[in-house]
């Protein structure tokens, strides 16, 4: 990519922000009484409709902590890895600044405004003219090269940041690995996400640009409760065991550290699912250590029961090579190794050799990745399942702290 002007970058990327934000505030035209009564009954439709299937839903971008991160998992995601190309630290400054103020807008919604009908249009209008949020959520991460000498940022590296290690049993594809910034996309709606995708690059244009990007989706919750984890694509139930997101001490003993951050694990896994299907259900669930359909521990009959390894040390009953006994051995000693997992299936068609690839978009938020990720993973090496997956992709990234206010934007801290 060429460089390009700061001047000429910060003017565009600000007015860009600038204008949708503006935009969030309406517009008015003209009408008469039967054309008000018309579209006040085309209104109560639409929020209806919006209400039912979450068109209308707000997360707000502002607050101590990030959204994405606590939020309730959406249907729809997009992980996107990006380099930092700008040419000195003053327009990074400007970019991530411009990510935050997009990124706040489309969050809250509204109506996109018009101005010359020969200049481009500040909005790329996927989501035609009134722009809603539908449950959005935009997470800023931040990776260990970010911090070189290319913008003065060293000294303002975060203390357990690093860059994410080889693991046992991994192929990563350098191309699907790392990068400066992160941006988590979720929302409610597939479209959603990839207007923000969009909108996202076109008010950082010229200071970042795209390294790798995912697409995920979350099972849909089929019950039998409501409760009930949806399942990934090895059919099983996922996320059964993560700490409860409404204990907030947990929350800062497993997540959130000193500065309101948290350290973000993403892990690109190809799921080799044709190889998984020829497998026995028996055999499936011996690896996992829970029954296929209710989620329940062997031997049980509810997902959430307590698998009790404590009556079963020898593994008669769940073996002691089993998923979730070596993830999650349940003992005083492991419990600050837990940590909040955010996993997307994904699908991403075939590969050369007609095989499907599919998996999953594993995403972790940890106080301490060594302490925890890297020790559950290095724990987990050898296990039975590593024959029918392997990581390809991914990397460590530092989710700051939230803005407080609407003042402020992910990464201020890093040039105060």
């Amino acid at each position: 990519m060429s460089p390009i002007d700061r001047r000429t970058f910060v003017r565009r990327s600000l007015g860009l922000a600038g204008a949708a934000g503006a935009g969030a505030l309406g517009a008015e035209r003209l009408s008469g009484p039967a054309t008000a009564r018309a579209d006040d009954d085309v209104a109560e439709t639409a929020r209806e409709q919006g209400i039912e299937n979450g068109i209308l839903d707000t997360v707000a971008f502002d607050g101590p902590h990030q959204g994405g991160i606590l939020t309730p998992v959406q249907a729809h995601a997009t992980v996107a890895a990006l380099d930092a190309v700008a040419p000195d630290r003053t327009t990074l400054m400007y970019a991530l600044q411009a990510l935050s103020a997009r990124a706040r807008t489309l969050a809250v919604g509204g109506v996109t405004p018009r101005f010359e009908v020969d200049d481009p249009p500040v909005d790329s209008g996927v989501l035609g003219p009134d722009i809603a949020p539908g449950g959005l959520t935009v997470t800023i991460g931040f990776g260990v090269s970010l911090f070189d000498d290319r913008y003065g940022l060293k000294d303002k590296k975060p203390e357990k940041l690093e860059r994410m290690p080889p693991f046992a049993g991994e192929d990563l594809d350098a191309s699907q690995t790392h990068g400066d910034v992160l941006v988590q996309i979720c929302a409610n709606q597939r479209d959603t996400v990839v207007h923000t995708l969009r909108e996202i690059m076109r008010a950082t244009r010229g200071a970042l640009e795209l390294r790798w990007a995912v697409d995920g989706f979350a099972g849909a919750r089929r019950g039998p409760t409501p409760r009930a984890s949806p399942r990934n694509l090895f059919a099983f139930r996922d996320g059964t065991a993560n700490p409860d997101v409404r204990d907030d001490a947990a929350m800062r003993r497993l997540v959130w550290d000193a500065q309101g951050g948290s350290y973000q694990v993403v892990r690109l896994i190809r799921m080799h699912v044709e190889f998984w299907d020829r497998v026995g259900l028996r055999e499936q669930e011996t690896m996992i250590g829970r029954t296929r359909d209710t989620g329940a521990p062997l031997g049980g009959d509810d997902e959430f029961q307590d698998p009790r390894y404590d009556i079963d040390p020898k593994g008669d009953r769940i073996p002691l090579d089993a998923h979730i006994r070596l993830a999650n051995p349940r003992t005083r000693a492991t419990e600050d190794q837990r940590f909040l997992r955010r996993p997307y299936n994904y699908h991403r068609g075939f590969d050369s050799a007609g095989s499907l690839d599919q998996g999953m978009v594993f995403m972790a938020y940890n106080q301490d990745p060594a302490r925890q990720f890297a020790t559950v993973q290095n724990r987990l090496a050898g296990e039975p399942m590593t024959d029918y997956f392997t990581h390809v992709g991914g990397g460590y990234f530092y989710a700051p702290r939230g803005t407080g206010g609407k003042a402020g934007w992910i990464g201020q801290d890093l040039f105060a």
